[in-house]
């Protein structure tokens, strides 16, 4: 408690907020691309401590809510081959798919598991050597090396009935296609968590070709407003540049285990994401020389062609473009309970987190 209460110390987050507002001059818009960023922001209810310069937008940081429509239809594909297994993290169970969801898949009989990490699948595997285990996997460079590592161990153990479906994805290129498009952004609150795996020269390019602060932060309303005045310093001064404020977790060359776990186990392709269409080698597609544990490459699925929810904006709201309360379906059709889009139904997602602190 003492390590929290040291982030979270008033007289701190209101010097920064009186600071902000000392030298904040130019009308300015930072993305978070961290759906933890954005349940902080809402959480502590930081924009009421900003100036009325400085504008914050949400980016494509919930890897739920990120996998696309396909990716989705095609996990419920899988679920109905006979004498498979799907074991998935919590929340994208209940994700809607173009016609059902895996929530209704499993009522109608098919054998979808919630495991609360991938080496419970391969357990799960181990336990069930007449079937075959499908892990869906989902999330960035954060979740993507433990998904490498359980890849790794089925290879040595030989387990050969455990396959993973990958949706992994990879921040940078997301970030860069956001800028292409020419969504408005001057600065990027970059993900604590993902950046502590790969470091920070990720971001490099971001900084040099595009003209764009980066500053790394941790979750704490401390750690929130002083990146927010790190880009902000940045910004006024003309210097973008790649920082980390979240020094007790982040370093800049990163975990190189993690690393190695990923280059040995993913090679990059191009994927499609939620909301951006194909983005070119933005996703992790696992090794021919590992394909035996790669589902689409063990098994042959016929997926129909997707269709997004009919009136869900969560492809803009992902992009930045718009905001939840935009969305005419916002707490209304649309809820955590009974959820149309996948922003809502995510812990992380941006409609989720404007739906709990809505008030």
């Amino acid at each position: 408690m003492k390590y929290i209460d040291e982030y979270r110390k008033k007289e701190l987050i209101l010097s920064i907020s009186e600071r902000l507002k000392s030298i904040s001059k130019k009308e300015i818009v930072l993305m978070e691309v961290c759906g933890g960023h954005t349940m902080a922001i809402h959480r502590f209810g930081l924009t009421s401590l900003l100036p009325s310069t400085i504008h914050l937008i949400s980016g494509p940081g919930c890897p739920v809510c990120v996998s696309s429509q396909h990716f989705i239809d095609m996990a419920m594909a899988y679920s109905r081959v006979p004498g498979v297994i799907i074991t998935t993290y919590g929340d994208l169970i209940r994700v809607p798919g173009s016609t059902t969801s895996l929530e209704k898949e499993r009522a109608n009989g098919s054998d979808v598991r919630i495991v609360y990490s991938v080496l419970e699948s391969l357990e799960i595997a181990k336990m069930n050597p007449e079937k075959r285990v499908v892990f869906l996997g989902i999330g960035f460079e954060t979740t993507a090396p433990l998904t490498a590592a359980a890849i790794l161990q089925a290879n040595r153990d030989n387990i050969p009935n455990f396959h993973v479906l990958s949706a992994h994805k990879v921040m940078p290129p997301v970030m860069k296609a956001l800028v292409d498009e020419g969504v408005k952004i001057d600065g990027f609150i970059a993900p604590g968590h993902v950046s502590a795996i790969t470091g920070t020269a990720i971001y490099n390019d971001l900084a040099t070709l595009c003209g764009l602060g980066v500053v790394v932060s941790g979750f704490e309303p401390v750690d929130m407003m002083q990146s927010i005045l790190m880009l902000t310093e940045q910004i006024e001064s003309g210097t973008p540049m790649v920082e980390v404020q979240y020094h007790r977790v982040v370093q800049h060359e990163g975990n190189k285990v993690a690393q190695k776990a990923l280059a040995d186990v993913f090679e990059l392709r191009d994927d499609s994401w939620r909301g951006l269409g194909m983005i070119p080698k933005s996703g992790m597609k696992i090794r021919d020389e590992l394909s035996a544990f790669d589902a689409e490459k063990q098994f042959i699925v016929e997926v129909p062609e997707s269709t997004e929810p009919k009136g869900c904006i969560c492809g803009q709201i992902l992009r930045g473009l718009k905001t939840p309360v935009d969305c005419p379906l916002f707490a209304r059709k649309c809820t955590p309970s009974d959820p149309v889009g996948a922003c809502m139904v995510s812990g992380e997602g941006t409609c989720a987190t404007y739906y709990k602190y809505r008030s």
